[in-house]
């Protein structure tokens, strides 16, 4: 991730600072005092980079800054900024993962390059707003079989805003293709090159395809030949039946694939038999996959019926940390037939995952889900703060990670304008 330029500094320190341990890599080095989920103190920049946490009174402050909140930046893992702001428009009010797909698919048809512009940037503004300065977003590939490099209108509109937004957010795109239109590993070879051609992921929607095996396993076989990332949707039901993380799980270790590989939904994990879901959780620790959860739209879309769901469709989450599966929070779609509301915010994204997981206090525990452990996900590294240039931190205007969740305080400054080079350059 590109970073801001820090002009060359003597010893700069910022007063009264609380930094989240969940992002230090060694907090008993950095210093500071232990507050509950964060350390405080001041705040050392050398040269540029984060040196220490010291006593509060231990040192002269160059600018207090009164025990507010210091943070890396927040990664997006997962949305679709091809399909978001769509709803008003929508014939559609409320159904399945089928109705909505069929849905967006009629709203498609009306796509231009000018109303993609418009809504994938307000999407972008959403997240520079919210902090984030790594997203990862969908987008639809459509199948052709006798062209299969043809590029998607909305895959070339994101690409002119990823350079456009060059230096502020790193957009990745990653496609997403029918899994079925993979197991013809001439047509999975070509996409795999025309992709790797243009900068991109290999993503795909993995479902109940009855060739979505062969499919999978050409996916794994094509990205180690073209060295691409791979992302899927997968599992995005409750049916004990759907077993597409298992197949890439058993993929991945079979061909001894490296490369990152993210797993988005796996709905049914959190509701399947103990012994099932225990051994499953194992060949994905096991193939070093990453897993997303989408709390929004899997809450809005699981167990939907003519009454109240009983299911939450959510992920195991608890379960796959506990196994040591990397594991993120993912915003996934905003104001469209798969979920009419939302707003494109990590932040609020992780609360809704704290609520519908059951995920305790103290909250700071969880902000590695959309920063440096979603970053791993996208195979980013993002530094932890006691490792990080001063440039890419954030200043919260908040002393506490409940009010910066809970949406009473999102305003953030960049620790780097903070302070006056006039008064602290050499």
């Amino acid at each position: 991730m590109k970073t801001a330029a820090v002009p060359k500094q003597r010893n700069v320190t910022l007063g009264n600072v609380r930094v989240p341990v969940s992002l230090v890599a060694d907090a008993q080095t950095f210093g500071g005092r232990r507050e509950r989920d964060c350390l405080a103190g001041h705040l050392v920049i050398r040269d540029g980079r984060i040196a220490a946490l010291t006593d509060s009174g231990a040192a002269d402050v160059d600018v207090d800054l009164g025990g507010m909140l210091v943070t890396t930046p927040f990664v997006e893992p997962h949305c679709h900024l091809d399909k978001c702001f769509t709803i008003e428009r929508l014939d559609f009010s409320g159904g399945s993962l089928a109705e909505a797909i069929a849905a967006q698919a009629r709203d498609k048809r009306a796509w231009t390059r000018d109303d993609l512009r418009m809504r994938a940037t307000r999407g972008l503004e959403e997240l520079w707003q919210a902090g984030a300065r790594v997203v990862r977003t969908h987008i639809d590939w459509d199948v052709v079989a006798d062209d299969p490099t043809r590029i998607p209108c909305a895959w070339q509109v994101l690409g002119e805003l990823c350079a456009e937004w060059r230096g502020r957010i790193t957009v990745q795109r990653s496609a997403l293709v029918p899994i079925d239109a993979m197991a013809d590993i001439a047509y999975a070879d070509a996409v795999a090159r025309a992709i790797a051609s243009i900068g991109g992921v290999l993503g795909a929607f993995v479902f109940d395809q009855p060739s979505r095996n062969a499919g999978i396993r050409n996916m794994v076989r094509v990205a180690m030949t073209h060295d691409l990332a791979l992302d899927f949707h997968v599992d995005e039901g409750l049916a004990p039946s759907l077993d597409g993380i298992e197949l890439i799980a058993r993929a991945v270790i079979d061909r001894g694939h490296r490369g990152p590989v993210l797993c988005g939904h796996a709905c049914n994990l959190g509701s399947l038999e103990a012994d099932t879901r225990h051994r499953r959780i194992a060949l994905i620790a096991q193939a070093g996959l990453s897993v997303v959860s989408l709390p929004s739209s899997n809450l809005y879309l699981q167990d939907r019926g003519v009454g109240t769901p009983r299911q939450r469709g959510l992920t195991a989450i608890k379960e796959l940390l506990g196994a040591g599966v990397n594991v993120a929070f993912g915003t996934d779609n905003v104001q469209d037939a798969f979920c009419p509301l939302g707003v494109h915010n990590p932040a609020a994204t992780l609360a809704a995952g704290i609520i519908g997981a059951h995920l305790a206090p103290p909250l700071g525990t969880w902000l590695p889900m959309v920063a440096t452990d979603a970053a791993a996900a996208l195979g980013v590294q993002l530094p932890c703060i006691d490792r990080s240039a001063a440039g890419p931190l954030l200043v919260w205007d908040t002393p506490h990670v409940s009010a910066l969740l809970s949406g009473s305080s999102r305003r953030w400054r960049s620790l780097t304008s903070i302070v006056d080079p006039a008064r602290i350059l050499r």
